[in-house]
């Protein structure tokens, strides 16, 4: 079980203090405490990475919270786990990133995903009981 990052949950730990970031800590928090792996495909890092002041503290927030946060890249075996997840939902390649959270999310066992933006989330993880969508608030 793990705790996974979307753009929207990464960048509200990136970002100024708020109750979306005050969410995402307290999940980071747990998730150490109960030593539980914390991830961020790199397709988010791709999503995120908008500009050299976001970019900056995006990297920054990584080095920071390394080795809590770690980030999962796309092999060959992630890329057939977001095809499937992306066939099951009957969704487009405009739902790449979210999927990759969705496929990182089970590929690990299943886990908590943190996210700016439930509704997609869901209708991804849906044939995935053991990703469980938090929204953000």
């Amino acid at each position: 079980m793990i705790v996974a990052l979307d753009n929207e949950g990464l960048n509200a730990l990136a970002g100024p203090d708020s109750s979306r970031k005050r969410q995402v800590r307290r999940a980071l928090e747990a998730a150490s405490r109960s030593g539980r792996d914390v991830l961020v495909p790199t397709l988010v890092l791709a999503e995120s990475y908008r500009g050299a002041a976001r970019t900056q503290a995006i990297d920054s927030l990584l080095v920071r919270h390394r080795p809590a946060i770690e980030t999962r890249d796309t092999d060959r075996t992630l890329a057939r786990f977001v095809g499937a997840v992306l066939h099951a939902a009957e969704a487009g390649s405009a739902d790449i990133v979210d999927a990759h959270v969705v496929a990182v999310t089970a590929e690990a066992g299943g886990g908590l995903v943190l996210t700016g933006d439930p509704s997609d989330l869901e209708r991804l993880a849906a044939p995935y009981r053991s990703a469980v969508i938090e929204p953000l608030r």
